[in-house]
């Protein structure tokens, strides 16, 4: 498979950024998250009878355009980071790569290949970019089948999960109707909530980019799988697991059991888990706020006994109830600067620690990925998201069918994964990277059959 860049263009906003508005301040988790790029993925499939007559040039002019006025509304996403404490909304722009691709979107779409997932997006997700450069940027790849994958990146310092997928769902409102009948508009409160700090001293970031490549595979838990699961996770502390606790606890148990086989070591572990404060905080904030709306937990495995699903998935309980407890109250403490640049230090401290496993787990479940992201071209066949490049990472997702099914895309060191992926315990639960077209219902396989010939 090939996928040929074809052009290169830096977009701006369509109107300008009043002055007034020219001056962003960044929040304090702003301030506190990595200068790493957030990034989702969306295929769309060919639909002959409404985009035959569409060419490809007049499709990504259709973007193009929309792209710059969504970038009216979202103003910072075209600016620049000034000393971690603002963004200079200039109009600096944004980039948007055309390219083409090879092959037919069904070929791709029956053994999706998490390194050539990387090619549809339009930079790597680790870069340093993201605190000096473009801070959103967009991949529009044309199939040879008339597919398209729409790859974006923005900028963590500004954006999480949410705020990436509130972007995505008004671009494509702004292309079907016009940034006028469009009804999403983002709203700017984080750093009135949160406001911004000069740091006495850097923080460590909490990403530790690694110059070694690791395995990269997927997995998906059926939804009937899911519940089998969550029964074999409950237990009379927590008698109804979510879907996002047991399928952690099993790939924690499963990374953590392979990680210990290769080392010889039975070594203490701590797994760390982004959490959405937007409902959290009182009164609750839409998914429209714009900004880092996260924390997060640490839970730990402390001992070097027998890894159960059940203690992990009690483990992960209990942590989100502490945190649920005390994290938005201390981050608007007068001493919240002080508490929360300690608690970031700690984890960051943690990280680096030699004689732990540490896991990062995320999950964008229940984040309703597919929904109100047509671009006129029907509902999304697959979302997903690439990962950086970062050992001992699993990401969560929730499948197209919206039925509870769960895809997880894991990182492990080559000895790591070798054990994981054969688990047995693992592979009762999980189907190790089943085709797409497999998952999706039958009018867009047939969809994707009959124009892979085209």
């Amino acid at each position: 498979m090939e996928v040929e860049i074809i052009a290169r263009e830096t977009i701006k906003p369509s109107s300008p950024t009043p002055q007034s508005l020219r001056k962003f301040k960044l929040s304090l988790i702003d301030q506190l998250t990595p200068p790493v790029y957030g990034s989702l993925l969306y295929f769309y499939s060919f639909n002959g009878d409404t985009n035959r007559h569409v060419s490809v040039s007049e499709r990504s002019q259709q973007l193009k355009k929309s792209f710059s006025d969504t970038l009216t509304l979202f103003y910072p996403f075209a600016g620049r980071t000034v000393d971690n404490i603002m963004i200079d909304c200039s109009d600096y722009g944004a980039l948007f790569i055309e390219a083409r691709v090879d092959c037919p979107l069904s070929r791709f779409l029956r053994q999706p290949n998490g390194d050539e997932l990387k090619r549809f997006i339009p930079t790597q997700v680790e870069s340093t970019e993201a605190s000096t450069g473009f801070f959103s940027l967009v991949q529009a790849s044309f199939f040879d089948c008339g597919g398209v994958a729409i790859g974006v990146c923005i900028s963590h310092k500004l954006a999480d999960g949410t705020t990436l997928g509130t972007f995505v769902r008004c671009w494509a409102a702004v292309t079907v109707l016009g940034s006028d009948r469009a009804e999403m508009v983002p709203i700017y409160n984080a750093a009135a909530l949160f406001p911004p700090r000069k740091f006495p001293e850097a923080v460590p970031p909490l990403v530790d980019i690694a110059e070694e490549r690791f395995s990269v595979k997927r997995f998906v838990f059926d939804a009937s799988r899911v519940a089998a699961l969550k029964a074999a996770a409950a237990s009379a502390s927590v008698e109804r697991p979510s879907r996002a606790e047991a399928v952690t606890a099993l790939l924690w148990k499963c990374a953590l059991n392979a990680a210990r086989s290769n080392s010889g070591s039975k070594r203490p572990s701590l797994l760390t888990r982004p959490v959405n404060i937007r409902r959290r905080i009182s009164p609750p904030l839409p998914d429209s706020s714009v900004g880092n709306l996260v924390g997060f937990y640490m839970a730990e495995k402390d001992d070097i006994g027998e890894v159960e699903i059940k203690g992990l998935v009690r483990e992960l309980r209990e942590r989100i109830q502490v945190f649920d407890k005390n994290y938005v109250k201390m981050l608007q403490k007068e001493d919240g600067f002080e508490q929360v640049t300690d608690y970031f230090k700690e984890a960051a401290s943690q990280m680096m620690r030699q004689d732990v496993e540490f896991y990062i787990c995320t999950s964008l479940c229940n984040g309703s990925m597919y929904d109100h992201v047509d671009f006129g071209w029907g509902k999304p066949v697959w979302v997903t998201i690439p990962s950086a490049n970062n050992k001992n990472v699993m990401e969560l997702i929730d499948t197209r069918k919206g039925d509870g099914s769960v895809e997880a895309w894991v990182v492990l060191s080559k000895d790591d994964m070798y054990l994981f992926e054969r688990d047995p315990e693992l592979l009762a639960f999980a189907s190790s990277n089943p085709s797409i077209l497999e998952e999706d219902t039958d009018t867009t396989r047939h969809s994707l059959w009959i124009n892979s010939s085209i």
